[in-house]
């Protein structure tokens, strides 16, 4: 890999544009999975054309969706263009795990990292496009040299993003790495695979000297609030035990949208969306007088407690479970709680390595051991 210093001329955006433009005027990719500024917000696009890239905005602190479903859209069923995708750390790791399920292929895909400094909600990164003339990045930019970010006046970054400890694009499988933590004003720090280096003429000149610094701070900063975020979650729960989890989810309108906006949840047809989940009408009133009350509609916690079994082995993190709750269940807070534990008993660290196999993807003998299951006599 080849580390190196680009000089801004105009603005660090314009920077980051050049580069994308580069790649395309090269020829090191065909078209760019980029995110794209439009009309009172910043969504993912498929750009063919260089020109259009002046309306490219990867720095904007916003995640709508997270990129690696629009990836999985583009890859999975094959497709001849060499792709350049722009993703944060947290869409980054989500594709690497839509490859291992067969729902993403990075064959002629190149990945590019963006450093995360923290995204705002859609309403209110809409809200303050419209509202000020100020840049939203700048203060993000500044906050970035030294590892100190911070939301501007009033607002808040996502749940997810404030206590996300790894906000950097990492792995074999990144191409490209556009870094922001830690550099200098008037700088844009690339970290780029040899051959993608010498496509866009890059200089090995090394990393900023205040990097590691800064990224330790940002980091410790992150897992600090995680830590306190998870101690709250679990002193709600631990001392009732499964009723304390069930009431988590007790406002649950069950419209499924935290199963959409998920990049792990995949399955293109899902049982709770089937007929089988389409109970005859009889059924209700047996169910009411053997248990006196039925809920209507049912089956709401035996939803979260299956995507809890099937996909929290794989969360990632990003959060947009909970910022697609009509309700404001913190389900992302809940799925990254439980996660961890399930992710330490595994030793599996979702997205981390294209090598490393999903818990759900393979069985290990006697694996249950640690949970009291009695080890198989030999």
């Amino acid at each position: 890999m080849i580390e190196a210093m680009v000089e801004v001329q105009e603005s660090t955006l314009k920077a980051v544009q050049g580069v994308l433009r580069g790649l395309l005027e090269k020829g090191v990719v065909e078209a760019l999975l980029v995110p794209m500024r439009i009309p009172g917000s910043v969504v993912p696009m498929l750009v063919s054309e260089a020109a259009a890239l002046e309306r490219a905005d990867p720095l904007a602190p916003v995640l709508p969706i997270n990129g690696a479903r629009a990836a999985s859209s583009l890859t999975m069923t094959g497709h001849r263009a060499k792709l350049g995708v722009v993703l944060r750390a947290c869409e980054i790791r989500a594709l690497v795990e839509l490859v291992k399920f067969q729902q993403a292929k990075l064959d002629n895909v190149l990945i590019i990292g963006v450093d995360c400094l923290g995204t705002y909600s859609v309403s209110d990164y809409s809200a303050l496009l419209s509202g000020s003339t100020e840049d939203a990045v700048a203060p993000l930019l500044a906050g970035a040299k030294s590892g100190e970010l911070a939301p501007q006046g009033g607002l808040q970054f996502r749940a997810a993003c404030q206590m996300c400890e790894q906000p950097l694009p990492e792995g074999e499988h990144v191409a490209l790495t556009i870094g922001l933590v830690g550099v200098e004003g008037g700088q844009v720090y690339l970290k780029a695979r040899d051959d993608v280096a010498e496509a866009l003429g890059l200089a090995g000149n090394g990393a900023p000297a205040g990097r590691a610094k800064a990224v330790e701070k940002l980091i410790a900063g992150r897992v600090a609030a995680r830590d306190a975020a998870f101690a709250e979650f679990r002193g709600r729960v631990a001392s009732r035990g499964m009723e304390g989890l069930l009431e988590q989810f007790s406002t649950c309108i069950r419209c499924h949208n935290c199963m959409i906006n998920c990049p792990i949840c995949y399955c293109r047809e899902c049982i709770f969306r089937t007929p089988t989940f389409e109970h005859e009408s009889e059924l209700y009133y047996q169910w009411a007088e053997r248990k006196g009350t039925v809920r209507m509609l049912p089956d709401t916690l035996l939803f979260h407690l299956t995507r809890l079994n099937h996909m929290v082995s794989s969360c990632v993190g990003c959060g947009l479970c909970s910022e697609a709750c009509p309700v404001e269940i913190p389900v992302g807070t809940v799925f990254r709680a439980v996660g961890e534990k399930v992710q330490a008993l595994f030793e599996y660290h979702p997205g981390r390595s294209l090598g490393e196999a999903a818990p759900v993807q393979e069985f290990r003998e006697d694996e249950l051991t640690v949970l009291g299951e009695r080890p198989h006599s030999r």
